[in-house]
């Protein structure tokens, strides 16, 4: 029987449509030396073959989890990709609970834990984060493709 979630988004690696771009164009960009090779070079294969593995790599990133959010009872949940560790934050700790962008750069990596400034990171796509502050200060940076409704289940959780 499955559990009951206040709120659950799976954050996928391969899905942010900066990288996916970024991605394809260097896939086009191996294909079209590998066609424009007049002299058919046997090495000019490498081309043809570093585009098909850019492409199948960026398939298989596209059902990679980067992190699973959960909010259940209390606590919000974060678990990562295979040997990151297991976070939980206890939500009646949060004082202030915020939606605002994630960052102003077009181009964002995908964190997981970043301690970084005094504030915790976790991002892997969107333009929006919920910011949590907690008691001693400390934020938390979650970026998610649902703001509005992981803030609205912290707030149900946090109350």
């Amino acid at each position: 029987m499955g559990e009951q979630f206040a709120f659950e988004e799976k954050q996928y690696l391969g899905r942010d449509m900066t990288w996916v771009s970024v991605r394809l164009i260097l896939a086009l960009f191996c294909f079209i030396a590998y066609y424009l090779n007049l002299d058919h070079i046997v090495s000019s294969q490498l081309f043809f073959i570093t585009g098909a593995g850019i492409l199948l790599v960026s398939i298989l990133m596209l059902y990679m989890i980067s992190y699973r959010t959960l909010v259940q009872d209390t606590k919000l949940t974060l678990s990562g990709l295979w040997t990151t560790s297991l976070v939980k934050i206890d939500l009646r700790s949060i004082s202030k609970v915020e939606v605002k962008p994630y960052s102003t750069f077009m181009f964002n990596n995908p964190v997981y834990n970043l301690h970084k400034n005094g504030k915790i990171r976790f991002y892997s796509g969107g333009k929006h984060a919920v910011w949590l502050t907690d008691l001693d200060g400390l934020t938390y940076v979650i970026g998610t493709q649902r703001p509005k409704e992981l803030a609205s289940a912290v707030l149900a959780a946090k109350g």
